[in-house]
């Protein structure tokens, strides 16, 4: 996905993410790009210290990390970084920002991640394609575990109104792999995949088979360096937040909502189908006016 500022030209995390793109990272090393790419305006600014803080990795790993993008080192990817024009100096911190407690800094974040997903849609062209390849998969699972089990329950449920069938695939175990299996036989095509961390080991052997059996792969995941990434068709980050005891997810269901919209001017029929439940419901008298 590509990220544009308001005046057209490509935001600062796009930036990064085209630096980073098509280098093939260790876990540690895509650790540290997500955080440049989450942090894109101090970016540039920052000693490879810094980097290694906030990244929560050893300074050695942040050397490692240049060099294998082809740099000499750090200081030549800072260099790097600064040609780009991938930030500026942020502000000093005010006075109302110091006071602000964590749950107010928590939705903060969660907004911050908001207008970065926002960026990211300027460029239609991955959601569009995305759309069209799972609108044209009939059965469609849409896979999502643990943490992520809640994002894939919520695009199922709205996704079957428009979609004539979906297959929900939220409980990992022996089974999974059948399940998969037994929708492509159906004539599934594609995959929707929710990924968040923390990534399940069972997730990976999901994909793997889902691959293995020749379903296009399309994640939904908190960062284009997450581990799904290398068995992924078409990766679709959303930063999740961490401010708090555990993560929030408000920018992965926004681009699962935004995927279903495209969906829908994809599918043939959909607003018929609409119509219908909307006059079953109503005939049943199952919501409260």
């Amino acid at each position: 996905m590509t990220a544009t500022d308001e005046a057209g030209s490509v935001g600062p995390s796009a930036r990064l993410l085209q630096l980073f793109e098509g280098h093939r990272l260790t876990p540690t090393q895509r650790r540290i790009a997500h955080s440049l790419v989450r942090h894109a305006t101090e970016a540039p600014f920052l000693s490879s210290v810094e980097v290694a803080e906030l990244a929560g990795v050893s300074q050695p790993s942040v050397t490692r990390f240049a060099v294998a993008l082809g740099y000499d080192g750090y200081p030549a990817l800072r260099k790097q970084l600064r040609e780009l024009g991938g930030g500026e100096q942020g502000a000093p911190e005010t006075q109302d920002d110091a006071v602000r407690n964590e749950h107010q800094q928590a939705v903060l974040a969660e907004i911050a991640h908001l207008r970065h997903l926002a960026e990211l849609l300027a460029d239609p062209e991955p959601i569009t394609r995305a759309a069209r390849l799972l609108a044209a998969s009939s059965p469609l699972p849409v896979l999502g575990l643990r943490a992520a089990s809640a994002q894939a329950r919520g695009f199922a449920y709205f996704a079957a109104k428009v979609h004539p069938d979906i297959r929900l695939l939220d409980e990992g175990g022996s089974m999974l792999a059948d399940r998969l299996e037994q929708a492509r036989a159906a004539g599934a095509s594609a995959l929707l995949c929710f990924a968040l961390p923390r990534y399940p080991r069972e997730l990976m052997d999901a994909l793997t088979v889902a691959r293995e059996c020749g379903l296009t792969v399309l994640t939904v995941a908190d960062s284009a360096f997450a581990p799904v990434a290398k068995l992924s068709d078409l990766m679709l980050p959303a930063a999740v937040g961490t401010g708090l005891v555990f993560d929030t997810a408000c920018a992965p269901m926004m681009l699962g909502r935004v995927l279903l919209q495209s969906m829908c001017d994809e599918l043939p029929g959909a607003e018929a189908r609409l119509e219908a439940i909307e006059h079953s419901a109503a005939a049943r008298g199952l919501f409260l006016e």
